[in-house]
């Protein structure tokens, strides 16, 4: 079984619990299967209730979204190992941490939570449900904490806007969310089951292809920059910080060029004016105190 099997599996098992409940809502009369002969039956009957309970809501719930991002950091963590470096990210955490309650959803299921990534991609990732990824090579190039700070913000303002759910096509959320009801699973043969996980990969797929390979739409990383610089600002960061990194990617080929940051987002050109432009309807923020350039300088100086 390959890592995105083990994860599809993983999640299904956990929106399972949140499933159970939720039929349970719909159709609190059902009586638990009993003979053989009607287990099928009853099955389809809480599939279509928890069909109609998905549609009802219009939208994941925030455990949906925390159990697929939970899943979705897995398999980004399979492709690139977890930086270990606990005082980093320490201090990576702190400070995404700081922007994220700045937010328009500074409180979401199970926290917000960020991850340096020992890879010299320059990149960082946002999962659903507030799992964020910022690889070393994206942090070697960050001059100072507020274009750290912003650079978060950034991927803050995806996973607010629920970005990342976005980029689930259709068919494979009708296919997944519908075949989940307690009951039926319990009836469920080996092909049947398999016809679900390989919903839930598709689910997966999407969002891992979205993140590491094509990237959002324009649009939305315009979104995200706009999200950054408010949020930086609320925070006390200079939003100048996301300009002032993107001009010092203009002229580094190896960053912009393969995989990557600027790859699955706008070139650094077609982003800098639309940041200015936002920075300059804010108002200024007081010029950073010295101890924030210390301990940026301290915690990311020694990452090779």
């Amino acid at each position: 079984m390959n890592a995105r099997s083990r994860a599809a599996r993983a999640l299904l098992l956990a929106v399972l619990l949140a499933a159970g409940a939720a039929c349970s809502l719909i159709d609190q009369g059902t009586e638990i299967l009993g003979k053989a002969e009607d287990a099928v039956a009853k099955g389809d009957k809480a599939v279509k209730a928890y069909g109609k309970l998905r549609s009802a809501f219009g939208d994941f719930t925030e455990e949906e979204e925390y159990y697929i991002g939970r899943s979705v950091a897995a398999l980004i963590l399979g492709r690139y190992p977890a930086l270990n470096d606990a005082a980093l990210n320490l201090y990576v955490n702190k400070v995404g941490n700081a922007v994220a309650l700045s937010s328009e959803r500074p409180e979401i299921f199970a926290g917000w939570h960020f991850q340096a990534l020992d890879t010299d991609e320059v990149n960082a990732m946002a999962a659903p449900g507030g799992m964020i990824f910022i690889t070393k090579g994206l942090l070697k190039r960050c001059p100072d904490e507020e274009s750290l700070a912003l650079i978060l913000a950034h991927e803050v303002g995806h996973v607010a806007a629920r970005h990342g759910l976005q980029s689930i096509r259709k068919a494979n959320v009708t296919e997944a969310f519908t075949s989940i009801g307690l009951e039926a699973i319990k009836t469920y043969g080996p092909e049947q089951l398999a016809r679900v996980t390989a919903a839930f990969e598709g689910v997966l797929g999407d969002i891992v292809g979205t993140l590491v390979e094509r990237g959002y739409d324009r649009k939305l990383e315009y979104e995200a920059d706009e999200s950054a610089v408010l949020f930086g600002c609320r925070t006390g960061y200079d939003p100048a910080g996301l300009a002032r990194f993107l001009k010092t990617m203009v002229g580094d080929t190896s960053a912009v060029s393969g995989k990557g940051w600027f790859k699955t987002h706008p070139t650094p050109e077609q982003r800098i004016d639309r940041v200015q432009a936002e920075i300059d309807r804010l108002q200024p923020v007081p010029a950073p105190a010295a101890v924030r350039t210390q301990r940026f300088k301290s915690a990311v100086s020694a990452v090779r």
